[in-house]
């Protein structure tokens, strides 16, 4: 896949999809292509966040360790979905483990260039706000399903 591509598919993403190619390109260009085996971590729960991950190819679980100690997958993400903001964004240890499901291609984005980003397209500040606060709510329709609420 060719930045051309990268661009195409970083356009299908809602946090960019008002953003002008030319500066998508750019973000492209300076973001890097990490491929992840099946199984392999992104990152894991509790590691300090140093970058958000666009995925281009590929499935992958998303993990939070129960009191437990048990793993308990609480999303899946594919092409398209971005993964690691939260740390970055609130300066936090990650919150949950990111593994592949499949081969899993990648833009790794800095916590540098997504900040650069956020300032010169306020609109990408507003789209992580909905994208938040989506995960938000379903989180908590979860914990009350859960709670038999």
């Amino acid at each position: 896949m060719g930045l051309e591509q990268e661009v195409e598919v970083l356009r299908r993403i809602p946090l960019f999809q008002n953003i002008e190619p030319s500066k998508l390109k750019l973000m492209a260009f300076a973001s890097e292509r990490v491929t992840f085996a099946d199984g392999a971590a992104l990152f894991d729960q509790g590691e300090e966040g140093d970058a958000a991950y666009i995925v281009l190819e590929g499935t992958a679980d998303v993990r939070v360790t129960a009191d437990s100690g048990e793993p308990i997958t609480v999303a899946q993400v594919a092409s398209n979905d971005i993964v690691g903001e939260i740390a970055i964004l609130c300066n936090v240890p990650r919150t949950a483990t990111v593994v592949a499901t499949s081969e899993l291609v990648t833009l790794k984005i800095t916590k540098e260039l997504f900040f650069r980003m956020v300032q010169d397209f306020p609109q990408i500040g507003i789209e992580v706000m909905r994208v938040l606060a989506h995960r938000l709510e379903t989180t908590t329709r979860q914990l009350r399903a859960a709670r038999g609420g």
